[in-house]
């Protein structure tokens, strides 16, 4: 059993990049898309959105799926509740970085992008 998390700036491929494993594919983006697929940010909700990503990532988990999660991960703390998770459920934890820029699907403003860029860790 596998825990892969893709981390990435937005418009590197992280998505694109999940979606090629064979496995359960979660990610807090996820949490702002409604039953017609429209995707529907709302910064408030933030916190809302990572808590169901981690939650929805433990159930997979616990059922024995493989689970890859692609969020931005800029920094090194954003991943700590997956590394336990990971111990937890004794699951192998592959960290993935994507590096290209494609352009951000979100409309995501690129001064935004670029402070995310300037507080990256590796």
């Amino acid at each position: 059993m596998k825990l892969i998390l893709i981390r990435g700036l937005p418009g590197s491929g992280k998505s694109t990049k999940a979606k090629t494993y064979d496995a359960l594919h979660v990610e807090a983006d996820m949490y702002y898309v409604n039953e017609q697929g429209d995707y529907n940010f709302d910064p408030r909700q933030l916190q809302q959105a990572h808590e169901w990503c981690q939650n929805t990532a433990e159930d997979g988990l616990k059922q024995g799926l493989d689970v890859v999660v692609s969020n931005t991960f800029i920094k090194q703390w954003e991943m700590k509740a997956y590394r336990q998770l990971a111990l937890k459920y004794k699951a192998d934890l592959v960290i993935e970085v994507c590096r290209e820029q494609y352009g951000s699907i979100h409309d995501i403003e690129p001064s935004v992008i670029k402070r995310m860029a300037k507080d990256w860790q590796e």
